[in-house]
């Protein structure tokens, strides 16, 4: 089984084989995903759990210095949208952060972006489907308790489960209609809330006196609301006319995203005392009664987020199965991840193994009893760590491909491109830092955890090359074409 490496040739999902090297087309992809709702995905998988309980971990880590953390976390996201916009375009296929990295680095590199691609995927929803629960206390407050919280999250997640494996058509309808549901709503209350703050609110400005006040924490916790800026590159394959197509919703939706972010975050802040944030399980419905008075306009609002955690925990189990699929289909996968619906083009197997492991986590997390708030920040460190490292493989990758394969990038400016990806490498590697030293462990321990499976994988490919007599061929089918049509 020879490693892919360099600029070698990556097959496509027709005509891979499979994870034991076995002949045979593959169930194809439907291409179904077009401009509004390729941006309804990257919108809804960044607008959910992120913004809605955020601002009360914020106020409880940082302070009011975390609006800062929202234009430092901002810029970096627009920079990596910026990344994932060109590496979409120059190479269209199922798996975006792990077919760059592998493509630029090798088998391994392109295994362990995977790796932790998928473990943020399916470890983020937990977080997401607590987040569901901590919004639904405001009509029924026994949600917020940690053992209802737990049952309602595992009931959320599969039912949502069963409508992506309807296919993807079915789940991108329902992002669109959640997407639109929740940003209109969100951008109102953040402008009308502008104008009932008090600076008061805003003493003391930061919570701690370290050398950067908290902010690097901060800065964090924000990115979390912007995992899945890069939502449109890994269904690929399911994007009509991807080489246009991904780059538009990445920056559409980044940028749109960013605005609503930054604003409601001030308008929160502002309006609510920072001690009083900092313990709701519902800042904005909090934020929509200081308006509008009583609790009608927070119920309103409870009622947006829940329609958008919805909405962005739909986005995510549609990628948590398409995460692995293109590793499994070059073999660096377990093959049954690999494995497609022939009739709805699902990968089902996928979808529901990474289901069963949020159910688990979701569990385990359950016989700590905690609060939410306090289950939601634990899980989404770990979360945004794990997304990390696929965003400083997909900076570095352009990096180095820019050079190496030029043709993939005709009629880009060669210095602007190699400045913004290194200032998007940066970025990613200070957030990374920000985490502590404790977060950084426990998320390395994660990665180290997949190096058994990726022996195990090459192994099972050495022996059953060695069984048929052929020479091990991890990834070496017909090569990609690339966005500007050019093959790889």
């Amino acid at each position: 089984m020879a490693t892919t490496q360099g600029l070698d040739t990556i097959e496509t999902p027709a005509s891979a084989p499979g994870a034991n090297g076995s002949p045979g087309p593959q169930p194809k992809l439907k291409r179904e995903l077009g401009l509004w709702t390729a941006t309804a995905l990257v919108i809804g998988n960044m607008i959910g759990s992120g913004i809605f309980l955020l601002p009360a971990s914020l106020a409880a880590t940082a302070g009011p210095i975390s609006i800062l953390g929202w234009v430092f976390t901002g810029v970096g996201a627009m920079l990596l949208a910026l990344v994932f916009a060109r590496m979409g375009r120059a190479y269209p296929k199922t798996g975006g952060p792990y077919v760059y990295a592998r493509k630029a680095f090798g088998d391994f590199v392109g295994f362990w972006t995977a790796w932790s691609y998928w473990l943020n995927a399916w470890v983020g929803n937990a977080a997401i489907a607590i987040a569901f629960a901590g919004y639904l206390a405001v009509f029924w407050p026994d949600a917020s308790t940690y053992w209802i919280a737990t049952l309602i999250a595992i009931g959320l997640v599969w039912l949502l489960t069963f409508v992506n494996l309807m296919g993807v058509r079915a789940a991108g309808r329902l992002q669109l209609v959640t997407t639109i549901l929740k940003f209109v709503p969100l951008l109102v209350i953040g402008v009308v809330g502008l104008f009932f703050m008090h600076g008061s609110n805003f003493h003391p400005f930061t919570l701690t006196h370290g050398f950067d006040w908290g902010l690097s924490s901060a800065a964090l916790l924000t990115l979390w609301a912007f995992i899945g800026l890069e939502s449109s590159t890994i269904p690929a394959e399911e994007v009509k006319d991807p080489g246009k197509t991904i780059p538009r919703s990445t920056i559409i939706g980044t940028g749109a995203t960013t605005i609503v972010y930054l604003i409601s975050t001030i308008a929160l802040f502002g309006m609510i005392a920072t001690p009083a944030l900092a313990k709701s399980t519902s800042p904005f419905a909090d934020g929509a009664n200081v308006i509008f008075g009583g609790t009608a306009g927070g119920k309103v609002i409870a009622v947006v987020a829940m329609v958008a955690i919805f909405g962005v925990l739909n986005g995510w189990i549609l990628l948590q199965g398409r995460a692995p699929l293109g590793a499994a289909q070059d073999g660096l996968f377990p093959k049954k991840f690999a494995e497609v619906d022939g009739k709805r083009g699902t990968p089902v197997f996928g979808i529901v193994a990474s289901s069963v492991l949020i159910t688990i986590l979701l569990a385990l997390n359950f016989s700590q009893k905690t609060s939410v708030v306090n289950l939601f920040t634990d899980v989404i460190i770990i979360a945004t760590l794990t997304a990390l490292i696929p965003y400083v493989f997909s900076a570095a990758a352009e990096i180095y491909l820019l050079f190496a394969d030029r043709a993939s990038f005709s009629g880009v400016n060669l210095t602007r491109s190699t400045v913004i990806a290194l200032l998007a490498l940066a970025y990613s590697c200070w957030a990374i830092w920000g985490a502590g030293y404790k977060p950084i462990a426990e998320g390395f321990m994660l990665l180290i955890a997949g190096i058994p499976i990726y022996i195990w994988l090459k192994w099972e490919g050495f022996r059953d090359a060695a069984a048929s007599g052929s020479p091990a061929t991890h990834g070496a089918a017909a090569p990609v074409q690339g966005g500007n049509g050019a093959s790889h």
